[in-house]
């Protein structure tokens, strides 16, 4: 099969975007999908997405993680939303379907202000924070992110026996003068991503639950692949609304592949 395709990085978390409004590529299975997510033999990515018609909404953004199983991506949307707009949505404002439900966005050509979803659900295990944002989180406050390997740490959490059935992104978190600076582990990737919006969202969260931060807030977050936003309405201790994922989507080159 003849595949085309765009590139995206939304700090340095880069995706394989397919125009699927046809349904060509519906059937596209995960063997194709790790093929093309490959960085020696396909194209490369962290994760696939296909932006396919939806009945709930204007567009779905139907995302992969390289290994082919499924999830929601913060930074993956936020790359949907800016590819959606070179195939004929309109995505200044948009609404789009995903697999943890409806989201908005707003979309400058610039920043992708990507709209996440409702939480009143943290858990405090051991000290650490662990909430889902679309995505399932495990949040670690450290002093010094550089004196910590993510990879290793993230695999002793990750596999660990309360994790390992349904498997958890595991993030390192350090308190920095302008905000945060996070590091992820990605379940799915099995390895360290240069950013994960839905990491960087639970951080934030996370931050806020621990600091008792209630009302409006916007925190500034800075990851490996750049910088990205999160705004937030802390309504009482765990219950947030109004969240938003704010960063850049850049696009890095189209092409075909036989896979």
């Amino acid at each position: 099969m003849i595949i085309e395709f765009s590139k995206y990085q939304g700090t340095g978390n880069d995706f394989i975007l397919l125009n699927n409004l046809d349904g060509r590529y519906n059937e596209l299975s995960i063997d194709q999908i790790s093929f093309l997510c490959d960085r020696r033999f396909g194209v490369g990515a962290d994760g696939l997405i296909k932006i396919n018609r939806s009945e709930k909404a204007q567009y779905e953004v139907d995302y992969y993680n390289s290994d082919g199983s499924k999830s929601f991506c913060g930074n993956g949307a936020r790359c949907a939303v800016a590819f959606a707009s070179t195939i004929g949505l309109e995505t200044t404002i948009s609404e789009f379907d995903a697999y943890d439900g409806l989201h908005h966005a707003v979309y400058n050509q610039v920043e992708v202000g990507l709209g996440m979803s409702d939480l009143s659900d943290i858990s405090v295990i051991d000290g650490a924070y662990v909430l889902n944002t679309g995505s399932p989180h495990y949040i670690q406050f450290v002093e010094d992110l550089k004196s910590h390997d993510i990879v290793s740490f993230g695999k002793e959490i990750r596999y660990s026996d309360r994790f390992k059935q349904e498997g958890i992104n595991v993030n390192l978190v350090q308190e920095i003068e302008n905000g945060l600076a996070v590091i992820t582990y990605e379940r799915g990737v099995e390895d360290e991503t240069l950013s994960c919006g839905t990491g960087v969202t639970a951080a934030v969260l996370a931050y806020a639950f621990k600091e008792k931060m209630l009302g409006k807030h916007t925190v500034s977050v800075n990851v490996k692949g750049g910088n990205l936003k999160v705004s937030f309405n802390q309504e009482s201790l765990s219950d947030f609304t109004e969240v938003q994922l704010i960063g850049p989507a850049v696009f890095v080159f189209k092409g075909s592949i036989d896979a």
